[in-house]
C-alpha cells in the first residue's frame, strides 16, 4: 500500500508557518488583576516554523502538554496567535477577520479526537453532515441531502439509507467517526487536520479508520495535519514527522528517516517506548527524568535539558536543577541526615522559582556556610558523574552562602542534520 508522498514530483506548499507563538494569560487572583499585576502566561506554542505541501501528510507527534492540539486549532483560526503567521490560500490566517475565517473553514476542517462529543445527540446523521452546508448558504435540502448521499458513501457508510435517520447514539465508535469524516469533507476542503482520530476507538477499527483517511486523501487530493501521541500510527500514516516538545519542534524530517536514525534525545525516548513484538530483539531503553516541565515556567536554555539523559553544559541549567539535584541526594540518605540539612538551608523553596544563571544557598541561623558547602560535597562524592555537574561553572563560599554559578546555556534552533532537521546542541 502506498502511503507516502511522491517524491519525484515537486509539489507547492499548501501552508506556510513563520515563528508562530500561541501564549495564554495565566487568571491570577482579582487584586493581581485589578493592580496590573503580571501573572504568568502558558507559552502553549513558542516559535514554531513549519511548512506544508499539497498532498502530503505530516503528522505532530509528542506528549500531552506538547502543543500539539493547540497547533492544529492555530491553523483552523480557533485559537488567536500571538506572535507569527500562518499562510494559507493566499493570505495570513491569523490576520483574518471572524467572517474571513469562517469563509476559510471552507477549505480547512478538523477531525476531533472524541466523536461522541464532536456530534450533536439530537442531530440525526443527515442532519450533522449537511450542516455544514446549511450554515455555508446551501439552502436546498434536496441539494443538501445529495451532498449528504455522497458524503456518507464515499466514507464506506452505505447503503446510506440504513444511517441517515439514525442518531450518534445507534452508531459505533468507527460508524461515528465515519460521520464526522464525512461532515469533514462535505464542504469539499483542501487541509484535514485530524486531531487524535482514532485513539477513542477500538483496536479493530483504527487501522479501517486510517486507511480510509488515505483513500479520501487520494481521492479530494487532500492535505493532512495528523496530530498523535502514537508513533506506530504515525509511521504508518504520514510522509513527514515533526516531534514537539513543550511548545516547539525538536525533530523534522521525513518518517522513515525519523525511525532509522533519531537524532534528539527526546526523539529517541519516544521511539524506544514502542513495544517490539519480537522477543529475540533486545533494545535499550531510555529513561527520561520526571515529567514534562510547566509551560508558564519554561527551563532555561534547551527545554528538554531536565530530563535529558545527554545534556552538558550548553544546555542551560539553573536553580531548578540544584534543586531536583539535592532532593535527589536526600533521597539517598537517611530521616536524621535529611532533616539535619533540611533545616540548615534558609531558602530551599524560593530556589525554584529563580530562572538565572546563579543560585545562592542560604544557612539558616543553625548553620553555616560551610556547612552547606559540605551537603554539596557529599552529594557530588555520591554520584560524581550526575549530568548536573555538567553545568556547574563554580561553588564558592560567600558571605551570604554559598553561591552555585551555572554555565551559560543557550536554546538550540532547528538546524539540518543528515536529512533531517534538530533542536539539539549535540549537533
Amino acid at each position: 500500500m502506498q502511503t507516502k508522498l511522491d517524491e519525484a514530483v515537486p509539489t507547492p506548499p499548501i501552508v506556510d508557518i513563520r515563528d508562530l507563538s500561541v501564549h495564554f494569560d495565566l487568571g491570577g487572583s482579582v487584586l493581581a488583576r485589578l493592580f496590573g499585576r503580571e501573572t504568568g502566561t502558558v507559552k502553549a506554542i513558542d516559535g514554531v516554523n513549519l511548512t506544508l505541501r499539497k498532498g502530503e501528510v505530516v503528522g505532530l507527534v509528542g506528549e500531552s502538554g506538547s502543543g500539539k492540539s493547540t497547533l492544529g486549532r492555530a491553523l483552523l483560526g480557533l485559537v488567536p496567535a500571538t506572535r507569527g503567521s500562518i499562510h494559507f490560500d493566499g493570505g495570513d490566517i491569523t490576520a483574518r477577520s471572524k467572517r474571513e475565517l469562517r469563509e476559510m473553514r471552507r477549505k480547512v476542517q478538523m477531525v476531533f479526537q472524541d466523536p461522541n462529543a464532536a456530534l450533536n445527540p439530537a442531530m440525526i446523521v443527515e442532519q450533522a453532515v449537511g450542516d455544514p452546508l446549511r450554515i455555508h448558504g446551501m439552502t436546498s435540502s434536496a441539494d443538501r441531502r445529495e451532498k449528504v448521499v455522497d458524503a456518507l458513501e464515499r466514507v464506506g457508510l452505505s447503503p446510506v439509507e440504513l444511517f441517515m435517520t439514525k442518531y450518534p447514539r445507534d452508531l459505533s465508535g468507527g460508524q461515528k467517526q465515519r460521520v464526522v469524516l464525512a461532515r469533514a469533507i462535505i464542504m469539499g476542503p483542501r487541509l484535514l487536520v485530524a486531531d487524535e482520530p482514532i485513539s477513542m476507538l477500538d483496536m479493530s477499527v483504527r487501522a479501517k479508520i486510517l486507511q480510509l483517511m488515505l483513500d479520501l486523501k487520494d481521492q479530494l487530493e487532500l492535505t493532512y495535519v495528523y496530530i498523535t501521541h502514537d508513533l506506530a500510527t504515525a509511521k504508518f500514516f504520514c510522509d513527514r514527522i515533526a516531534i514537539m516538545y513543550l511548545g516547539r519542534i525538536v525533530e523534522l524530517g521525513e518518517t522513515e528517516k525519523i525511525f532509522t536514525d533519531p537524532k534528539h534525545p527526546y526523539t529517541k525516548a519516544l521511539l524506544a517506548a514502542i513495544p517490539d513484538p519480537d522477543p529475540s530483539r533486545s533494545r535499550t531503553a531510555v529513561q527520561l527524568k520526571g515529567e514534562i516541565p510547566d509551560a508558564a515556567e519554561p527551563p532555561r536554555g534547551c527545554a528538554f535539558h531536565p530530563r535529558c539523559p545527554a545534556a552538558f553544559e550548553d544546555c542551560g541549567w539553573e536553580p531548578r536543577d540544584l534543586v531536583a539535584m539535592i532532593e535527589a541526594h536526600w533521597l539517598q540518605s537517611g530521616i536524621s541526615d535529611f532533616d539535619r540539612e533540611r533545616r540548615e538551608i534558609a531558602n530551599f523553596e524560593d530556589l525554584a522559582i529563580q530562572p538565572r544563571r546563579e543560585a545562592t544557598l542560604k544557612p539558616a541561623s543553625s548553620a553555616s556556610a560551610a556547612d552547606l558547602r559540605a551537603l554539596l560535597d557529599e552529594a557530588r562524592v555520591e554520584d560524581p558523574d550526575a549530568r548536573f555537574w555538567k553545568g556547574v561553572e563554580s561553588v564558592e563560599e560567600t558571605r551570604g552562602g554559598v553561591q552555585v554559578t551555572f554555565t551559560e546555556g543557550t536554546d538550540p534552533a532547528l538546524r539540518r542534520s543528515d536529512g533531517v532537521e534538530v533542536a539539539c546542541h549535540l549537533y
